[in-house]
């Protein structure tokens, strides 16, 4: 990639980063704005974390990983620590495919 195209969109990434701060007290959203924009956030992390935690490749995981990130979700929803939470998730993967789950 030439020299040009780098520095220019290192100024356009600088620009858009640094432009937050120097607009966050000039410009206002509205309510609603801002309730839809914590919602989209919402469901871009879910989504996210389903595609990363379900998938292999382009492929679905099988219901041994799902059962997994289901265990791991619950044991995180019900504020277990989170070594506890990796731990349950993994196990629970690992036992069903050691029973032939796939």
């Amino acid at each position: 990639m030439p020299v040009a195209a780098v520095l220019i969109l290192a100024a356009g990434t600088f620009a858009i980063r640094i432009a937050g701060p120097l607009l966050r007290d000039r410009v206002t959203l509205p309510k609603k704005v801002n309730e839809l924009m914590t919602a989209s956030a919402t469901v871009l992390l879910f989504a996210l974390v389903a595609v990363t935690a379900l998938t292999s490749g382009k492929h679905f995981g099988g219901w041994a990983l799902a059962t997994g990130v289901v265990v791991g979700g619950v044991a995180a929803w019900r504020k277990a620590p989170f070594v506890a939470v990796i731990v349950l998730a993994a196990a629970t993967t690992a036992g069903l495919r050691l029973a032939g789950v796939a």
